[in-house]
């Protein structure tokens, strides 16, 4: 493949080719993918890809945060942390490798600070949490000028700190990468001069004494997220300057329906998938996404409560209640597309399934 001679961007058809695998800490690797015919890679910093994972008993879809930059836009990486009973990032780690090649959807998300651009950055993460900050940091560096970033990532030991040499070496050939280490715990041996503990507002201030000026972009397990809003809204941050992201059940559950609208579990409702000749009976407060498993079809999904955006499909006829989480733009809204896991019918219901 040259990807030099490369003339068009990957649009999703095509599957990926894993042309490496790079281990990053204990139980993290980075995998990176091409495009087979040399497309190349358009995005925003900071979105996330769905990757079509072929585990027994079907594909399980998951979705990773994209850990690479647009601005080297002939491969995409995402960074995959094993984490306690997951089954796609544990397929991830033990089997997959170069040559291999999987089926994705994306890029989406509106977590970016191209999106809600500033002079100063706040980057705040816990553990696999970095990898969207890796990629905004990295488009900034590449962009050549001196920029203002505090970038505070935590972990439990040193060694666990994703991508701490190359942050380290961007840091020390432009001005403005402000890197803050936050560990549990020093490993055994090995004598650790930085933050220690859990983040908290003593270090907030510590780390960025002007934190009131930055907009802040958080990433990590929902405890460390809930902790860090804690502490910004403690101390008087405009939480409108505040953004997150999370493939986790929000504050707020997306299955919540407005007073102004009433679902009965009683009503009965009609979903037809008109490329598949099914037609299923169901209730109103069931789910696109669970009628069609129930009728034995299969609408990929990830998160299952409207972030991904995985389970998108198109709606050609009648009415449902679908309340989101960001996982779908207006645009697609307005051209007639749903989520599957966050729609509840209404009458009759027909989607291009």
């Amino acid at each position: 493949m040259d990807g030099l001679t490369a003339t068009r961007y990957w649009d999703g058809k095509e599957e990926l080719e894993c042309v490496s695998v790079i281990p990053e800490a204990p139980n993290v690797k980075t995998f990176c993918f091409q495009s087979p015919s040399g497309a190349l890679f358009s995005f925003q910093p900071g979105q996330f890809l769905t990757l079509e994972l072929p585990v027994a008993g079907g594909p399980l879809h998951r979705t990773y945060t994209i850990s690479s930059s647009p601005s080297r836009p002939m491969s995409i990486t995402v960074t995959v942390k094993a984490q306690d009973g997951s089954l796609g990032s544990r397929w991830l780690l033990d089997h997959l490798g170069p040559g291999m090649r999987l089926r994705a959807i994306g890029p989406a998300g509106s977590f970016s600070m191209v999106n809600y651009p500033a002079r100063k950055y706040l980057f705040v993460s816990a553990g696999s949490g970095i990898t969207p900050m890796m990629s905004m940091t990295t488009h900034l560096y590449d962009l050549g000028r001196d920029c203002d970033i505090v970038f505070v990532n935590c972990a439990r030991r040193p060694s666990e700190i994703i991508f701490r040499e190359r942050l380290e070496h961007m840091a020390s050939r432009i001005s403005g990468i402000d890197l803050k280490w936050v560990v549990e715990g020093p490993d055994k041996l090995v004598p650790w001069t930085g933050y220690q503990g859990h983040f908290n507002q003593l270090m907030l201030g510590l780390m960025a004494p002007d934190y009131l000026d930055r907009e802040v972009f958080c990433c990590g397990p929902e405890p460390f997220m809930q902790a860090v809003r804690e502490a910004l809204a403690g101390l008087g941050f405009d939480m409108d300057r505040y953004h997150q992201e999370s493939f986790h059940a929000p504050v707020e559950d997306a299955r919540e329906i407005p007073e102004d609208v009433v679902l009965d579990e009683d009503s009965t409702a009609e979903v037809e998938f008109a490329l598949s000749g099914v037609t299923a009976k169901c209730a109103e407060t069931d789910t696109l996404l669970s009628v069609a498993r129930g009728a034995g079809l299969n609408i990929p999904s990830g998160c299952t409560f409207g972030v991904c955006g995985t389970c998108k499909v198109k709606k050609t006829a009648g009415d449902v209640h679908m309340v989101h989480n960001g996982g779908i733009t207006d645009e697609d809204i307005d051209d007639g597309y749903i989520l599957a896991c966050c729609s509840h019918p209404r009458g009759h219901v027909t989607v291009e399934i």
